[in-house]
């Protein structure tokens, strides 16, 4: 068994092969030189932790001894032949499979007007958020282009160590893609309550050499001025492997619900996939996001061995914005009605109903864990396909574990 791609789906994977049994050989490989860790702490404590950072390690050399499982660091996969069965990698090492798993993630989408710039900074690996670190002084002048989750993270971080920053979104709201109208607002807010300035609608012209970092251009004929710039525009799937062996893509490396690519012996996960929920009548998804990057690792090594389940799992997503918590569960926008629930101290959950009145999706935002609970009851109402009363869903004094039950 060979996994590529020694991240949070890959070593999930290896573990998971273990865990069921296999006795065989398991190979993961990984282009960086560290052992798989957590990638969420990297916008996070990685940037502005007070302790000197170190990667949040999934599996320790030892744990990988223990279970026999070897690992190839800082050896990328440049290349697959399927006849052969057979993955050549760039220290010229070639290593056989019966079995392949494709767990190769996702990389920072690249701003062409940035190319070349030094002070311009994307954050995906560690070694990433160690450069952006040692920049981020008290007074440094941070540019954050783009108003998704890791472009806010990192704009919260850049506030926590004392440093002005202005984030530049193109579209008329930041979170536009990520979440509904209501909690992209609160988000907004409390950025705004930490003195971050948010210019949304904005479009950039330029991006040159400042006199001690980099000139913005806007469109309106505006400029940001700052000491870095850190550009967050999404990502995009890496699937050159599986292009290279003509492996049908779509959105990503195109799989089927139990993970197989278009050809049986190869398995994709994680980032880098496309894949087909039942629950939402077999739409075609990618999913980046950390406990999809989990579930899907453990169910590819179960389908790797022989099995045939299929993705069952409901979409989750997580995201801290200072000391708010936000959560979503299901695809909002699978939703024809939003009903509201505030249930106090600022928090609220936004349930979304699709046409035929079966709840899809709940997004929830508050004070940290203040909406975990609720959130997780309403996965699993969603798993179950269930029809709640809006009424209900509405009235804060109503148990979602009462409407579960029912």
């Amino acid at each position: 068994m060979v996994i590529v791609g020694a991240g949070e789906c890959g070593i999930r994977a290896a573990l998971s092969l273990r865990e069921r049994g296999h006795e065989g050989s398991v190979t993961l490989i990984g282009a960086e030189t560290h052992l798989p860790y957590e990638r969420p702490p990297l916008s996070k404590d990685a940037i502005a932790g007070a302790d000197e950072p170190a990667p949040k390690l999934i599996a320790s050399r030892e744990m990988l001894e223990e279970r026999n499982i070897v690992l190839m660091s800082g050896a990328e996969a440049v290349a697959l032949d399927r006849q052969a069965k057979s993955v050549a990698l760039s220290n010229g090492a070639h290593v056989p499979y019966e079995k392949l798993l494709l767990a190769t993630g996702a990389a920072p989408r690249r701003l062409p007007l940035a190319e070349g710039i030094e002070a311009c900074v994307y954050l995906r690996t560690f070694d990433d958020a160690l450069a952006i670190r040692a920049h981020l002084k008290r007074g440094i002048r941070v540019a954050v282009i783009g108003g998704g989750f890791i472009g806010l993270e990192l704009a919260a971080s850049a506030r926590r160590l004392g440093c002005p920053v202005t984030v530049v979104e193109s579209l008329p709201r930041i979170l536009a893609r990520a979440v509904p109208a209501e909690i992209a607002e609160a988000v907004h807010a409390q950025h705004v309550r930490h003195a971050v300035e948010i210019r949304t609608g904005s479009s950039i012209a330029t991006i040159e050499h400042g006199p001690d970092g980099v000139r913005i251009g806007l469109a309106d004929g505006t400029t940001v001025e700052a000491d870095l710039c850190v550009i967050g525009i999404g990502a995009v799937p890496n699937m050159s492997l599986a292009e290279q062996a003509a492996l049908a893509i779509e959105n990503g490396i195109a799989v089927d619900a139990e993970l197989r690519t278009s050809d049986p012996d190869i398995f994709a996960a994680g980032d880098c996939c496309s894949f087909v929920l039942d629950l939402y009548g077999g739409r075609r998804v990618r999913l980046e996001a950390w406990r999809n990057a989990q579930e899907q690792g453990t169910l590819a090594a179960g389908n790797m061995l022989g099995g045939h389940e299929g993705h069952t799992a409901v979409p989750w997503f997580w995201s801290d914005q200072y000391e708010l918590g936000l959560q979503i569960a299901g695809l909002s926008d699978e939703g024809s009605q939003t009903v509201r629930r505030d249930t106090g101290e600022g928090a609220f959950i936004l349930f979304h109903l699709a046409v035929d009145g079966r709840l899809v999706a709940a997004s929830g935002i508050g004070p940290g864990n203040a909406v975990a609970r609720d959130i997780r009851l309403a996965e699993m109402l969603i798993a179950k396909r269930a029809c709640p009363p809006p009424e209900r869903l509405a009235a804060p004094d109503t148990k979602l574990k009462a409407l579960l039950a029912a």
